[in-house]
């Protein structure tokens, strides 16, 4: 590890990334934003895509300014090229997604806590790819990069298919529930969680690197979570539901 690497913020964040994953699962409860609002629904809300991009943003805009700060090429060294993974997600999720989201109003306490998340998350991989790893010259061709980085791109291509299938449901102005149709909603209700979470075990896989495991387990647990709380709803409104559609992975669970 390089010499001007702070190892223990490193250990700290990694750490409280997996107990954060682990809480969530200990409380079984979803976040309270979309359906979920629960008993923040009196509480100050903002347009569901201006909540988004201030809650992404700082996942961006962060591990950019590192990359920025680094005389290297981008497509240099592996961790230059990863982080830009990384940042190509947050981009998507920054500068895209929300300008063609439909969601109800974000509560601002939601949104709080998101965007904290995201500052520590985008500096703990951002400080990691920047300055804590080095890899070898042949990182290019190991398979654990080249598998990890065919994960990630597909599980970016599920995503961003899902979230379009989903925005196809709605007419503009419509508030009712539909069931979700096509690609691997035909198996699972949590298809757009399902292909986020491949992403970030790919990200994991690529860059070997502790941070980016636990996101991926943190991950894992927020949003398998949430997709079992999906399923579960979508088969108490919807008494067509297909029953054979498992909550996140095709034929199991």
């Amino acid at each position: 590890m390089p010499a001007h690497c702070q190892q223990s913020p490193v250990l700290a964040g990694s750490a409280a990334l997996a107990a954060l994953g682990a809480l969530v699962l200990y409380v079984r409860e979803p976040s309270c934003y979309g359906k979920y609002t629960g008993s923040l629904a009196a509480a100050p809300h903002l347009p569901a895509g201006a909540a988004w991009f201030l809650q992404e943003l700082p996942s961006l805009a962060l591990p950019v300014a590192m990359l920025a700060r680094q005389s290297r090429a981008l497509l240099g060294p592996p961790a230059t090229v990863l982080l830009g993974l990384f940042c190509a997600h947050y981009f998507h999720r920054t500068l895209v997604y929300p300008f063609l989201m439909r969601g109800r109003p974000f509560p601002v306490a939601v949104l709080f806590r998101g965007f904290v998340f995201c500052t520590g998350n985008g500096l703990l991989q951002g400080y990691y790819l920047t300055y804590c790893t080095e890899y070898p010259a042949d990182w290019y061709t190991d398979i654990r990069f080249i598998l990890g980085v065919c994960l990630f791109v597909l599980g970016m291509g599920i995503n961003i298919h899902s979230d379009y299938l989903l925005r196809q449901l709605r007419k503009p102005g419509e508030v009712i529930y539909k069931i979700p149709q096509g690609g691997l909603f035909t198996y699972v209700s949590g298809a757009n969680f399902l292909g986020e979470i491949i992403e970030w075990i790919g990200y994991a896989l690529a860059t070997w690197s502790l941070p980016a495991l636990a996101f991926a387990f943190f991950s894992l647990c927020f949003l398998g979570l949430r997709a079992f709380h999906h399923h579960r709803f979508y088969l108490k409104i919807f008494e067509d539901y297909p029953k054979f559609r498992k909550a996140l992975i095709p034929f199991i669970f």
